[in-house]
């Protein structure tokens, strides 16, 4: 049983960063076919652009978190090391940086900041 472990944990590993790659891939993809017709048509504009480039950011930004969260099975679970743990913090150190970078670019915004439709509803309730 304990040999089966491993390999099932790597198993499931795998699938998870199969998953994590088809969420960027369908992302793109998506993106893409909303795109298209715009271009097609010759109405592109930069709300047609900005539209295409949040729908591929937001495709990254779910995929990479699949991605984190296999590389955190396949240390933590599979080999765990302190050279793999150092692997790893770097590794989620550069996602991170990405996912940060991905959502300001998505949302025009840090992701700690509310969103100025938020915050103008709040303040008309007051």
């Amino acid at each position: 049983m304990e040999d089966l472990t491993p390999e099932l944990l790597h198993w499931i590993t795998c699938a998870i960063e199969w998953c994590g790659i088809a969420i960027i891939v369908g992302g793109l993809l998506f993106g893409t076919a909303r795109f298209v017709p715009t271009v097609l048509s010759r109405q592109t504009t930069e709300h047609a652009f900005r539209r295409y480039r949040a729908d591929v950011g937001r495709g990254i930004l779910l995929g990479l978190e699949f991605l984190v969260a296999a590389d955190i099975i396949a240390t933590v679970a599979i080999e765990p090391s302190l050279e793999s743990l150092a692997i790893l913090a770097g590794i989620v150190a550069i996602r991170t940086f990405l996912s940060l970078s991905l959502e300001v670019e998505v949302s025009g915004r840090w992701p700690w900041q509310q969103p100025s439709a938020e915050v103008r509803e709040r303040q008309s309730n007051k």
